[in-house]
């Protein structure tokens, strides 16, 4: 049978790219759309296109009826409440947006646990960030001081990224990095060392000409690993681990953070 999915987010940036993907799967079924900007249309209208029978609705909650899976593309401010709101529906989550914190998670773990309900979260569906963290991982395993750095559009209205956040919070597996000054110890501006996210100082940029793109660099006893991705112009990148985590997700309990890179590339 056919995954029957919802795309929160569908007349969005990468929302649109992922809900046409959605409707061109053999065995997926996208059943219903939520756009503020939309509500009460049909997709394929929203879009500027012809009807496709798919009707789009101006919150979550109205959405939700003959659902498998929601796939969350909205925002950083709506992503928390959206994936609870589901899972008390009984309906898997693949988490696309941003701004899930690890206390956010270890709770939405439980919740999800107790409704038996899968969700699946990952900072970044493209095979390039999937495989940068899995070489973080591997590098960390050797070269015990990092920082990251993600840059963005002035625009990004979110920091750090969630790539960089899951990033560190992954790293974190392998304790924390080894630290000689304690930031606390900085003088000057100790606030200019970054953000400490699970143990590790993020520094976000946010400037004009940037696109999206993630960088940790490891340093040794005179070298240094940079590991970096970036990202260009369009979506379609996440189109095909998003599509990946529609599929898995039914198949989970709990929460699931990023996804398998051979796994993806399957999908690719």
């Amino acid at each position: 049978m056919s995954v029957r999915v919802c795309v929160a987010g569908a007349t969005g940036w990468t929302g649109r790219p992922v809900a046409a993907a959605v409707i061109e799967a053999p065995d997926l079924e996208l059943t219903s759309a939520v756009s503020r900007s939309a509500a009460g249309s049909d997709l394929g209208a929203a879009w500027g296109q012809d009807p496709i029978g798919v009707p789009v609705h101006g919150r979550l909650a109205e959405a939700l009826d003959d659902v498998d899976v929601v796939v969350d593309y909205t925002s950083h401010e709506t992503i928390r409440a959206h994936t609870i709101l589901a899972i008390e529906h009984g309906v898997h989550v693949v988490v696309g947006s941003s701004g899930l914190s690890a206390h956010d998670l270890a709770e939405i773990d439980e919740i999800a646990r107790r409704a038996r309900v899968g969700v699946f979260a990952g900072g970044n569906f493209s095979l390039g960030a999937t495989v940068l963290t899995q070489a973080a991982l591997l590098a960390a395993q050797y070269l015990r001081t990092w920082e990251i750095v993600d840059y963005a559009s002035q625009n990004k209205p979110d920091a750090p990224s969630g790539t960089a956040r899951e990033l560190a919070e992954r790293l974190a597996e392998h304790g924390p990095p080894t630290v000689d000054r304690p930031v606390a110890d900085t003088g000057g501006q100790a606030e200019a060392r970054g953000a400490t996210v699970a143990g590790t100082q993020v520094h976000s940029l946010r400037l004009p000409s940037y696109e999206l793109a993630t960088e940790v660099i490891f340093g040794g006893a005179d070298e240094r690993l940079v590991i970096r991705h970036e990202s260009g112009h369009s979506a379609e990148k996440f189109v095909a681990g998003t599509l990946h985590a529609i599929r898995s997700v039914p198949d989970v309990i709990g929460v699931v953070r990023g996804l398998d890179p051979d796994a993806l590339a399957q999908q690719t």
